[in-house]
């Protein structure tokens, strides 16, 4: 079902998308904020630009932009999966506790932040290109992938800041990137690779990439060295 968005504001919008037969549409899209929010079972599909907190506290829908998306795409969602054929802005994956994020592109600031997840529910993101400053920070649990595509710098500055509980995988050696104390960062195992072998796998497949090539890598896989560290970043002793 088509949906033109071009005169709705986001309240009329959502309620158009709860009434829609799938799968569903959306021509038009002007910055609408926290478009399928809250939603389960329902396919997306957005053509345009979403606003801020696309698919906030998702519950199991599927969304796919055919192109760029603005900040906090999946603040809190809980299940399902958003694809970005484009890049993202800030805060990605906010208190994410389950579900996938896939984005072509790149990240804004803060991806992940304070990502979570129990027993089975494990959030993941995986970021094509770059990703901004403070990826990770505070992150509790979960897997964020950043396969670095594009060239240039794969992480900003102060990466995995207050991180203390799942992982950040990087496609890169990572030499020239400096940790905060309270992680460890080495060259990823097989372990490692095949844990994330499955999102990769489902990335080049939405994108058009060759799984094989990009699992050469090098990875660095990052995770918290301490069950406290905030006591590494206040105490001196």
């Amino acid at each position: 079902m088509l949906i033109n968005a071009e005169a709705l504001d986001h309240r009329a919008l959502n309620d158009r998308i709860r009434e829609a037969e799938e799968p569903c549409q959306i021509t038009h899209c002007r910055g609408q904020r926290f478009i399928a929010a809250g939603m389960g079972e329902k396919k997306i599909g957005i053509d345009g630009i979403p606003g801020n907190a696309l698919g906030a506290y998702l519950n199991g829908a599927t969304v796919t932009v055919n192109g760029n998306a603005q900040d906090a795409v999946g603040d809190t969602m809980n299940d399902g999966e958003i694809v970005v054929h484009g890049s993202i802005g800030d805060a990605a994956g906010y208190a994410m506790r389950g579900g996938r994020i896939l984005v072509k592109g790149n990240a804004g600031y803060r991806a992940g932040i304070h990502m979570k997840e129990y027993r089975e529910k494990v959030p993941v993101i995986v970021i094509g290109g770059r990703a901004g400053s403070f990826l990770g920070e505070y992150q509790a649990g979960g897997k964020i992938i950043v396969l670095g595509l594009d060239g240039g710098p794969i992480v900003g500055d102060f990466p995995c800041t207050g991180m203390h509980g799942g992982k950040v995988l990087l496609r890169s050696d990572c030499t020239n990137i400096s940790f905060p104390a309270q992680v460890s960062a080495k060259t990823a195992d097989d372990a490692d690779l095949a844990e994330i072998l499955p999102y990769v796998s489902e990335f080049c497949a939405l994108f058009g990439y060759e799984t094989e090539q990009i699992m050469r890598g090098p990875f660095t896989v990052v995770t918290p060295d301490s069950n406290n560290p905030y006591h590494q970043m206040y105490v001196s002793n």
